[in-house]
């Protein structure tokens, strides 16, 4: 009888310690702040297919070269031949550049710069717009832009000015 007694004791002990004694509210609070919250995905705006009459291809492996362009307020040309990295330092700049450039950096505000073929493009300053008709090696360039009100377009081949 004792060993019954103890055996309904033991049984009672494991159904009472498997019950949750907290009410829904307590429980939907402590989940609230336990785990990470599941973060919301934005939908991602799908890009246009490039068209591969818009692709050219070049050999990225070329030794690095740069190309300087200074001074503000000009009407400015380049050629990149050789697949140089263009550094613009100045502002209010109408720049041309004929050829397919490695990296195009903008330093100044308010620049007009269009170029046949860009793989990368960083803007340092203001109201600049990079305007581009080429996709190296079928791929949309990478875009750093480190200040506000400036675009990157690509543009139709006949729009480049030869």
């Amino acid at each position: 009888m004792k060993s019954l007694t103890v055996l309904t004791l033991l049984l009672l002990l494991c159904c009472f310690a498997s019950c949750d004694l907290r009410s829904g509210i307590a429980k939907d609070e402590m989940e609230k702040f336990s785990g990470t919250p599941t973060p919301t995905r934005t939908p991602e705006i799908p890009e246009e297919p490039i068209d591969p009459a818009d692709s050219v291809t070049v050999d990225t492996n070329q030794p690095m070269a740069s190309i300087s362009l200074d001074g503000g307020s000009k009407a400015k040309t380049a050629n990149c031949a050789k697949f140089e990295s263009v550094t613009v330092n100045g502002s209010s700049s109408t720049v041309t550049i004929k050829g397919n450039c490695r990296q195009i950096m903008i330093n100044g505000d308010g620049n007009q710069v269009t170029v046949e073929g860009v793989m990368s493009v960083v803007i340092n300053g203001e109201d600049n717009t990079l305007k581009y008709s080429r996709f190296i090696n079928a791929k949309r360039p990478t875009v750093t832009n480190n200040a506000g009100g400036n675009t990157t377009e690509k543009i139709p081949r006949a729009e480049v000015k030869k």
